[in-house]
């Protein structure tokens, strides 16, 4: 008999039983669990857990199966199967390395993801050597007298493509507080580490010109609270005093291509879920 793959997430409040219920009922229906990940909260007293398995039952009727153990422990859950991709739209201004990282490692296989659409403030003439293949591409510019039009205009990009995920890959436009709430755990952005030490134009050289002697970038989902929703990935890499400018910039680029391509890929997995102002992660 034919098999799907499926991802089971689930967070409720922690009480016995739990994944004893979630793996009798999945071994009921012929399922094969090939990997589970909890997490008992002790400070929010909230349990979460990922489960991947393969079972020969549909998604429609694991879901209707499953309605009653979601109501006796209280469940706020998600079954997806794996080959439903999610549906992503990246958004980017000039700075383009993250988008190129991501366009990359999407052609390869590594994101399984479905790109509906690339969204910048800026023209795609913009992005020369750049190819976006069928990918459509849409210029939303914004300007201080237009933001809450051209938002407007986003959001319902965002809904009539029925987009699962927004990706800011290095997007220099900060988003209203409207627009983060009503994308809030559906947006991820990334920057760099240094936060609010160094904010405004030019962070590497005022850096710099502090001698700082560590540098990151983090990832983290949008909230209307600028750069301080909860975190999905960050990292770190060391620079010296023989360091320039130029030298903690490039360093800089290639911690945030990486730390917002692990970010999506834990996403896409389902290996993250929020947990308050910070985020549980399941590692691969």
């Amino acid at each position: 008999m034919a098999t799907e793959n499926y991802y089971l997430t689930l967070t409720c409040p922690n009480k016995p039983g739990i994944v004893a219920a979630v793996s009798t009922y999945i071994f009921e229906l012929g399922g094969d669990i090939e990997e589970a990940q909890q997490f008992d909260d002790k400070a929010s007293k909230r349990f979460f857990m990922r489960v991947s398995f393969s079972c020969p039952a549909n998604a429609d009727s694991l879901r209707a199966g499953f309605l009653e153990i979601a109501k006796r422990f209280e469940l706020t859950w998600e079954l997806r199967a794996v080959k439903d991709l999610k549906r992503v739209l990246i958004m980017a201004s000039k700075l383009d390395h993250c988008l190129v990282d991501l366009l990359y490692r999407w052609r390869i296989g590594e994101l399984p993801m479905d790109i509906v659409g690339i969204v910048s403030n800026h023209p795609k003439n913009s992005f020369q050597g750049i190819d976006f293949g069928s990918i459509p591409f849409h210029h939303i510019p914004i300007t201080l007298e237009n933001k809450l039009e051209q938002e407007q205009k986003l959001l319902t990009l965002v809904d009539s493509l029925y987009v699962d995920l927004v990706v800011l890959a290095r997007y220099m436009q900060i988003l209203s507080d409207d627009l983060s709430t009503k994308l809030s755990g559906r947006c991820i952005n990334v920057h760099h580490s240094f936060l609010p030490s160094f904010k405004g134009a030019k962070p590497y050289h005022q850096a710099h010109a502090r001698g700082i002697k560590l540098i990151g970038a983090t990832a983290h989902f949008v909230t209307s609270d600028l750069d301080e929703g909860p975190i999905i990935e960050q990292d770190v890499t060391r620079v010296t005093h023989g360091d320039t400018p130029d030298d903690l910039v490039r360093k800089g680029r290639d911690l945030e291509r990486t730390v917002l391509s692990r970010a999506l890929r834990y996403y896409l997995h389902d290996r993250v879920l929020i947990n308050g102002n910070k985020s549980v992660v399941f590692p691969d």
